[in-house]
């Protein structure tokens, strides 16, 4: 079974809404903003394009990155170049510059973790990410903390009335500016 590892940048207060600038959220761009930049607390990034053999976002992350990412060859090399799948009932066309495997429903992210492969990764997509724990799917979460307080906005962490779940931190650091890695198993 393949690994399925939601990765984010979240604030304390676990919103984790526009953190690169896209436009809509007042606080947008707040990893950039806010905090000092520190190359250390994004290592995890890089190893996550190396690692990863599928990429796995929900329809609004894959409209955001798909005309971005592409032209980003250096930055997203990994990411340009594995598998995509989009979860979507609502998208009715890709964006022909990111091509991507369209899943309709949680059940076929389900079928997509029994084939052969390595791990498949989350990125963004608070909804689908809410989805995904809340059905059971999540096995990593890979965060990066941010020393702030945002408030309103897409939250990580659904508020579904749900039995526990246990996770298992498996490696952190903190960094020169404050920010948290945060890697976690689901403890099954």
């Amino acid at each position: 079974m393949r690994t399925l590892i939601v990765t984010a940048f979240i604030s304390l207060d676990g919103v984790m809404e526009a953190p690169g600038g896209e436009p809509g959220y007042r606080n947008t761009g707040w990893t950039f903003t806010a905090v000092e930049f520190d190359p250390a607390a994004y290592e995890i990034k890089a190893r996550e394009q190396d690692e990863a053999t599928a990429l796995l976002l929900g329809r609004r992350s894959y409209e955001a990155f798909a005309p971005v990412w592409p032209s980003m060859t250096e930055e997203f090399a990994g990411y340009n170049a594995m598998p995509r799948y989009v979860v979507s009932t609502t998208l009715a066309e890709q964006d022909g510059r990111w091509p991507a495997t369209l899943l309709r429903s949680l059940d076929d992210v389900a079928a997509l973790k029994e084939t052969d492969g390595g791990p498949i990764i989350v990125n963004g997509s608070a909804t689908l990410a809410r989805g995904l724990a809340d059905a059971g799917l999540v096995d990593r979460y890979h965060l990066l903390v941010f020393p702030l307080l945002l408030g309103a906005g897409a939250r990580l962490f659904s508020d579904t009335d749900k039995d526990l779940t246990a996770l298992r931190l498996v490696e952190h650091e903190a960094y020169s500016n404050g920010v948290q890695k945060q890697v976690f198993d689901v403890v099954r």
